[in-house]
């Protein structure tokens, strides 16, 4: 570049000059675009995880009040919540032997209560392999 500033050189420089640094906004837009885009991925699927986890704590802790106040196991709704934790607790079933009154109705199980321990931590586990993955 020279010094007289209309110089067509020197205007076809400062234009060339000006077309790259668009190029390099434009690249760097692109990145921050892309990189928000996977972050809000990511944090959906955080939070899908979170209210999995959440709901089948939830569904577990329906089925500890249950069993503890001696619910009757041929009602409806006790069959519902049955039903669908029953593979939930399945793994855990014969890790202890839970505590029962006399007569057997009301059940203090403990072994849902490991499921529950354990299902949280698992879920803790998964968003924090998820956060260390993404590098945050």
């Amino acid at each position: 570049m020279n010094r007289h500033p209309r110089d067509p050189r020197n205007i076809e420089r400062r234009y060339e000059l000006q077309q790259e640094e668009e190029a390099f906004r434009l690249r760097q837009e692109e990145r921050r675009l892309e990189l928000a885009r996977r972050n809000a991925t990511l944090f959906w699927v955080i939070r899908t995880i979170s209210y999995l986890v959440g709901a089948l704590v939830v569904l577990l802790g329906l089925r500890f009040v249950l069993r503890l106040a001696g619910a009757n196991p041929d009602n409806a709704f006790a069959q519902v919540i049955y039903g669908l934790s029953d593979p939930f607790v399945a793994p855990f079933s014969t890790l202890f032997i839970s505590p029962t009154t006399a007569d057997a109705t009301n059940i203090f199980d403990v072994n849902v209560l490991i499921a529950i321990v354990a299902y949280t931590l698992l879920g803790w586990l998964v968003i924090w392999l998820i956060n260390l993955l993404q590098g945050r």
